[in-house]
């Protein structure tokens, strides 16, 4: 296998008891799917787990051995519930220490917000050895140890931090995709779709039905590696539809 040949992986640990009760709507799932899949890795799995130390500590172990980057998001604030960084120091049987730059950008942070307490040096504790992802929103850094990251839960403190990220990240070669959007139930073209899909080892076809304006209809996304394979199996699909009298739209519907 060579290196464009190979998959890269990742997991997810969504941190947080506000988002099992339903108070909090996630929406890191998606922009970390999005943001991995341009680097060339795919998102694999995704956990949701409480504020318990143990539950984050079990989840880490599994996770991060089983894929070889493996993100958090949530539990590094300065609260008392805030455990994520306990939970993985655990996981990875390594003390926690306050990280001397982390907390020399706290320090200047709040010079003019109050100043530095031992709630806001909580956000400076790190498993020791970890690196630090910076941030730009709200001071307080993202932390790197081995193949583990653990983010802010907060998306757009999220979403800085995965852009301090882009580019250091090795991965392979981004998953492409195409979407042929058709009307009618989509158990009129399964037999079309695997055919399809089989005749193209290169791609996998995903269906997402859909029921809009009184009408049934299902969304064909091909997904591929290959810019050559994907064309050729969106191509194919689309004349196997037409052939079979049902109305396409490309792009989707």
């Amino acid at each position: 296998m060579t290196k464009t040949d190979r998959i890269w992986t990742a997991a997810l640990v969504v941190i947080g008891d506000e988002i099992l009760s339903g108070r909090t709507h996630d929406r890191n799932i998606a922009q970390v799917a999005s943001w991995l899949q341009v680097q060339g890795i795919r998102l694999m799995e995704v956990r949701v787990v409480p504020d318990v130390e143990g539950r984050i500590a079990d989840a880490v172990n599994a996770l991060r051995t089983a894929h070889d980057y493996l993100f958090t998001t949530g539990g590094i604030g300065p609260t008392h519930d805030d455990i994520t960084v306990d939970a993985v120091a655990a996981a990875l049987g390594l003390p926690v220490v306050i990280h001397p730059e982390a907390r020399r950008i706290l320090e200047d942070y709040y010079t003019t917000r109050g100043g530095i307490t031992e709630a806001r040096l909580r956000m400076a504790r790190v498993p020791q050895g970890a690196d630090l992802i910076p941030n730009h929103m709200s001071g307080a850094p993202g932390i790197r140890i081995g193949n583990v990251f653990l983010m802010a839960g907060v998306p757009h403190i999220a979403a800085q931090m995965l852009d301090a990220l882009t580019g250091t990240l090795e991965g392979g070669t981004p998953l492409l995709t195409e979407t042929i959007g058709c009307w009618g139930a989509e158990s009129e073209v399964a037999d079309l779709l695997r055919e399809v899909e089989q005749a193209h080892p290169e791609c996998q076809i995903g269906s997402y039905p859909f029921f809009r304006e009184g009408r049934t209809g299902a969304n064909f996304v091909i997904r591929s590696t290959s810019a050559n394979a994907l064309k050729s199996c969106a191509d194919t699909l689309c004349e196997a539809l037409a052939e079979a009298g049902h109305d396409f739209t490309p792009g989707g519907i």
